[in-house]
């Protein structure tokens, strides 16, 4: 199928509007309905969304497996059902004040791998229900603790009942989870006061295009080529012969690249396609930008 546009577009989102909102609005300047995001973000939220359009859409596993990067500002000593603004705060009547050594010590055993019990008003299913849905009729969540990698947790200020962090982690990583746990480790409570998404993967939110400049007409001059999604996939370059077969879904001899996946470009470096590892040790493009997957 051919599209007017491939590729992607890294969104800065403003606060108070849906992720779907923004693909909406990229997809009415397209004109075209193959149009997809890669990561919710909040609606309270603000920065990266990055769209995908056309082909690119079939890379959006890929762009959410990678790292993102966010900014936080958390109040100390009041809690939430959702741990933010969403619902009512509870002040703590005799709350603790930890010292900033304190959050130093505390935030040391929130980096790399660590379980996390997602917030209990987030979007995972509970049940078959979205955990936000039972806990808004006050339903029991029951959510169970869940891996993820924090890269880097760095305290860049803190005031009392302020504390702002810059926090870089995998995919699936609840923010308002982190100011949760932290301050239940140091004896008080929290709720996140605002979150700035500034980096998914490649793409950080000092490049993106504010969501009000995306119109029709700037469209073209700001969508990035696929290939810019996939930075940390090797690259392969497939000669005519091979790429001609490659597309009609033909499969590639196992020494045509190293380890499980790698991203296939043609003579002028156009991604063509991600070639996936088959069990036999062989390779098919999958997905295929100008074939049949």
């Amino acid at each position: 199928m051919r599209f007017p546009f491939t590729g992607v577009i890294p969104v800065d989102k403003p606060p108070g509007i849906t992720s779907r909102k923004v693909v909406n609005v990229v997809a009415r300047a397209a004109g075209m309905k193959a149009v997809g995001h890669a990561g919710t973000l909040d609606p309270l939220a603000s920065g990266v969304v990055v769209v995908c359009l056309g082909h690119a859409t079939k890379l959006v596993d890929h762009l959410h497996a990678q790292t993102k990067a966010y900014s936080a500002m958390f109040l100390l000593g009041r809690s939430s059902p959702s741990d933010d603004f969403e619902t009512p705060i509870e002040m703590e009547a005799l709350p603790r004040v930890p010292t900033r050594d304190d959050i130093d010590a505390a935030a040391v055993h929130f980096r790399g791998d660590i379980l996390q019990r997602p917030c209990d008003y987030s979007a995972i299913h509970v049940d078959g229900k979205r955990a936000y849905r039972l806990a808004r009729k006050g339903k029991p969540v029951e959510m169970k603790a869940r891996p993820v990698r924090i890269e880097r947790l760095g305290v860049t200020a803190y005031q009392w009942p302020r504390l702002a962090v810059e926090i870089e982690c995998s995919a699936g990583t609840f923010i308002r989870a982190i100011g949760r746990d932290l301050a239940v480790a140091l004896g008080t409570r929290a709720v996140m006061e605002s979150l700035r998404r500034t980096r998914v993967g490649p793409y950080c939110v000092d490049a993106a295009v504010p969501l009000a400049s995306i119109e029709p007409e700037t469209v073209p001059g700001t969508l990035l080529p696929p290939l810019t999604a996939i930075p940390h996939l090797p690259r392969v370059a497939l000669s005519c012969a091979i790429l001609d077969s490659a597309v009609r879904g033909g499969l590639l001899p196992a020494a045509t690249f190293v380890g499980e996946r790698a991203a296939a470009v043609d003579d002028d470096g156009v991604l063509v396609g991600i070639l996936s590892r088959l069990t036999d040790g062989r390779a098919r493009l999958r997905p295929n930008f100008r074939g049949l997957g």
